[in-house]
């Protein structure tokens, strides 16, 4: 594969991660991180969940989950957070934050499965290419990248919707000679197809 894609929903735990775990399947450059503050997993009430830091394994979580006492650990089970869990540890060690990812390198294509986080991905990478561009005098020519928010509920069904459509449209791209050429034309085909509305920007590393 010729391009770099990263993943990126709140949490890195359900969107991103059904999305990271399907493409690195077939063989694509693939990372994924999320953009909340913390990670956050359902608890006993919408008012109480579990909250954990960027970093902790999905293994570390999986395990404290299960510890819980034993209605609670069956919930858990039953809708869906300890087999995600299973699922992501193993894909990869841990939650990663995008605000927090220079040392992983630039992307090539850019996933996000809300709006909110769509505009969050945008706003760093116009800071990060300021920011390059006030350090280079010289106008170094910086590398585009390709954002696209493909609407996705947060629950387990509509990630493995999401994470095939999100597939379909990283072979489209994959496909072509050159994405700056065709994105406009893969776009439209898809959105026909699955009468599914996209929000894509080009940005700038």
């Amino acid at each position: 594969m010729k391009l770099r894609y990263a993943m990126v929903c709140s949490s890195n735990q359900n969107r991103s991660m059904e999305a990271h775990s399907l493409l690195k399947r077939h063989g694509f450059d693939v990372s994924s991180y999320g953009t909340g503050a913390h990670v956050k997993l359902p608890g006993p009430s919408l008012r109480e969940p579990n909250v954990y830091d960027f970093g902790t394994p999905y293994k570390q979580m999986f395990d404290d989950l299960r510890r819980k006492d034993p209605e609670l650990s069956f919930s858990y089970k039953r809708n869906g957070i300890l087999p995600m869990l299973k699922r992501n540890s193993g894909v990869k060690l841990a939650p990663q934050r995008w605000q927090d990812n220079a040392a992983d390198g630039s992307f090539s294509v850019v996933f996000t499965f809300e709006e909110k986080v769509f505009d969050m991905v945008l706003e760093g990478l116009y800071v990060l290419s300021y920011q390059k561009d006030l350090h280079n005098r010289d106008h170094v020519l910086l590398k585009s990248v390709l954002v696209i928010n493909l609407e996705v509920k947060d629950n387990h069904e509509e990630a493995a919707v999401g994470g095939q459509l999100t597939l379909e449209l990283c072979q489209k791209i994959e496909a072509v000679e050159s994405w700056e050429d065709s994105i406009d034309e893969i776009i439209t085909a898809f959105e026909a197809k699955h009468r599914r509305k996209l929000v894509y920007s080009i940005s700038f590393y």
